[in-house]
């Protein structure tokens, strides 16, 4: 078990995708639409180690890369690979890191001829961050294109989803269209729609309330009557009243001095 204090915004938005009833609900809804073309069951975990060497006059590094998740599941009976990539952060280089999984793990399925044709992939990038997303979506938007050469070029564009603008009505599970809700929620401090959310798993709604660094937001309604606390927030809180009472004697010794 992993303290609430040690768990990062990363982790908790895998560990909430990592539910195969919750990544068909979020894929469903942000790739297909709302229609249900995956299917829970149907969900295969993938391996997606990715290796890349950089080679140069000055280094050689051999790079490992990870998606964040990734499985495999047919699509109307054509098997895909299925990803989503996590950021917290607004990233520059997102466009350019996209490609660079999709094409390694293209080439690795060349080089292992597991299949006769290649799997076609989508990731989605998955942004929970505070800010507005102002960098670019594909490869044009890095640089200028000579009118000359525009139809010569291979542009990548990556599917950016802001959780801040997803449409829940879309997302046919009640958890992880709450889990989404709820993250909209701390966002915009509405807490009475955020106090809407008690039939919302417990663990869900401490995993959104890192992702938006709203813990002190929940307090109150994980300890409400209508919702049982988790191991992990009694640690928690019991983590914060020691430093609380730290922070007491601390002054007090101050005073003193």
């Amino acid at each position: 078990m992993i303290p609430i204090n040690k768990v990062t915004s990363d982790s908790a938005c895998r560990t909430f995708l990592s539910n195969d009833v919750s990544f068909a609900s979020f894929i469903n809804a942000v790739v297909f639409e709302g229609e249900q073309l995956i299917r829970p069951e149907n969900l295969v975990r993938y391996e997606n180690d990715t290796a890349f060497i950089i080679n140069d006059s000055k280094r050689i590094e051999d790079k490992k890369r990870r998606r964040d998740i990734v499985v495999k599941s047919d699509v109307n009976g054509i098997y895909c690979i299925l990803g989503v990539e996590h950021q917290s952060s607004v990233d520059q280089a997102m466009v350019v890191r996209c490609a660079i999984y999709e094409m390694l793990e293209y080439l690795k399925q060349l080089e292992n001829k597991e299949y006769k044709r290649l799997v076609p992939q989508i990731m989605v990038a998955f942004y929970t961050g505070p800010k507005k997303w102002n960098v670019p979506v594909k490869l044009s938007d890095y640089f200028e294109i000579p009118e000359e050469l525009k139809k010569y070029f291979n542009d990548w564009k990556i599917i950016l989803v802001d959780v801040k603008e997803m449409d829940t009505s879309k997302i046919k599970d009640e958890q992880t269209r709450y889990f989404i809700e709820a993250i909209q929620a701390m966002y915009k401090a509405d807490y009475i729609k955020l106090h809407q959310k008690r039939k919302m798993n417990t663990n869900n709604l401490i995993y959104a309330a890192i992702i938006t660094g709203s813990l002190d937001m929940i307090k109150d309604i994980v300890e409400g009557d209508e919702m049982d606390m988790c191991e992990e927030w009694k640690e928690w809180q019991k983590d914060l009243e020691v430093k609380d009472v730290k922070k007491v004697f601390l002054l007090e010794e101050l005073k003193v001095n």
